[in-house]
């Protein structure tokens, strides 16, 4: 029983990955910035100007998005501690994740209905992102904290391969080539879907959206609340509650660090995230099929380093594993600022090169793998940092850590690009946000803190 409830909470993490696969980063971001750039070029910007633009109002979009997850995020998990329930929460904010996909179906060529689908974007997101503290809020329950970094390693990968096959599917047998109308097995998009509307890759969203019903419903069989979890709700005493934990953090310094650290780490990786498929676009010309090619090997890549990641963290401990991780995206983040089509780090290219390409696809792998791991690791740190009866309390905050500036990373990128008018500078203030990190997680206790 308890091995069907771990495989039924890795099931959310299948059923969920695809959000941030297709939609986040490698198939509707592309899609995006090609309709928001033919948009603003038709109003008589520039191509770069338009670049800048599309880039701009998704960013301020999910900045938006993220202040609202911010605010939110510790009283729900407040809430939820002190009712002792979990699921209900999973499977309301669920429909926010449904409609939000779905909704991105109506971003039509020469329709383009910008800011309906950034908000449509933001309403998935909101969804996914609280219904992921209350799914994290189980894996204290669900084994010895010896076992919990491979667990949530496992989680990762697991997730990372879903994401893969659903890549795969919508390359094969629905995004179409904008200039052939096929796919990239050489077919129209099946059911009768029509290319010139581009309505192979606008399924994406309700693709999006049906494959996470389908998969959660082993999470819905076999994962279920503790018995005798189940209490009225009393939302005073839970207000108390976490205004008592916050006051706690001023004697709990490991904790605060780690959640300090994990706010500008993780906002920077979401930025890298939700902005790596618009770089493609606009800075190198990837059309959709060749985007997401780049993913299926990013996402492979991920899976395998996500899996020997959990098997690191059981190994040397989550810390360690952050601090590397931390080190290589900001390696790739340099590399991505420094990096156009007609140079690298100021070494000009020969006309047609294909280096950039090979490079951001190495890049990619990279930002899949130790985002991935990161974010796993992390998980395993709130745990060393909790009880199970506190947990999403406890992760709440680590929402709010996560959440608490993610407005920050894509309105800096927003403002950068906004005043340099270049996409690349844009990048860089995710550079700093690692590097505060990284200096943070020097105040955090490799093995966590218990509550006293």
């Amino acid at each position: 029983m308890e091995r069907k409830r771990i495989w039924g909470w890795w099931f959310f993490d299948w059923a969920s990955q695809p959000y941030a696969t297709l939609l986040t980063t490698f198939i509707f971001p592309v899609y995006y910035a090609e309709m928001a750039r033919a948009h603003y070029t038709a109003q008589g910007m520039s191509p770069e100007a338009a670049g800048a633009a599309a880039q701009t109002l998704w960013g301020y979009g999910l900045s938006i998005a993220g202040f609202i997850i911010a605010m939110l995020a510790p009283v729900l998990g407040a809430v939820a501690d002190s009712s002792g329930r979990r699921l209900v929460w999973v499977w309301a904010f669920s429909a926010f994740y449904v409609l939000g996909a779905w909704g991105l179906w109506f971003l039509m060529p020469g329709q383009t209905h910008l800011h309906m689908i950034v908000f449509s974007f933001g309403l998935g997101l909101i969804g996914l992102e609280f219904a992921t503290i209350f799914t994290n809020a189980l894996l204290p329950g669900l084994a010895s904290k010896e076992e919990i970094g491979r667990i949530s390693g496992s989680g990762f990968a697991f997730g990372y391969l879903g994401g893969v096959i659903a890549l795969f599917l919508m390359l094969a047998l629905l995004a179409e080539n904008a200039q052939t109308g096929r796919t990239i097995i050489g077919i129209g998009p099946i059911l009768g879907l029509d290319p010139e509307l581009r309505e192979g890759t606008r399924a994406v969203g309700p693709f999006t959206a049906i494959w996470y019903l389908v998969f959660m419903i082993p999470f819905a069989l076999w994962v279920r609340e503790p018995r005798g979890s189940s209490r009225p709700v009393r939302l005073g005493s839970a207000m108390r509650d976490l205004w008592r934990l916050i006051l706690s953090l001023r004697e709990r310094r490991s904790l605060s660090a780690f959640l300090l650290s994990s706010m500008f780490s993780r906002d920077a990786l979401n930025g890298l995230y939700a902005f790596g498929g618009i770089y493609a676009a606009s800075v190198l010309g990837w059309p959709v099929i060749l985007s997401g090619i780049f993913g299926i090997v990013a996402a492979v890549s991920a899976t395998i380093i996500c899996w020997l990641g959990g098997r690191a963290d059981r190994r040397w401990g989550p810390k360690p594993v952050t601090i590397v991780c931390s080190l290589i995206l900001i390696l790739v983040c340099t590399i991505v600022i420094g990096m156009d089509r007609s140079q690298i780090m100021g070494f000009e290219l020969a006309e047609g090169s294909r280096l950039p390409d090979a490079l951001f696809f190495l890049c990619g792998a990279l930002i899949g793998g130790a985002g991935g791991v990161l974010q796993a690791a992390g998980r395993t740190l709130v745990v060393f940092h909790t009880s199970p009866e506190r947990a999403t309390e406890v992760f709440g905050l680590y929402a709010l850590s996560g959440k608490a500036t993610t407005f920050l990373a894509p309105f800096l990128i927003a403002l950068v690009t906004d005043i340099s008018g270049n996409l690349r500078l844009g990048i860089s203030p995710l550079i700093v946000m690692f590097l505060l990190s990284l200096i943070l997680l020097s105040w955090v206790k490799a093995r966590g803190e218990y509550e006293q």
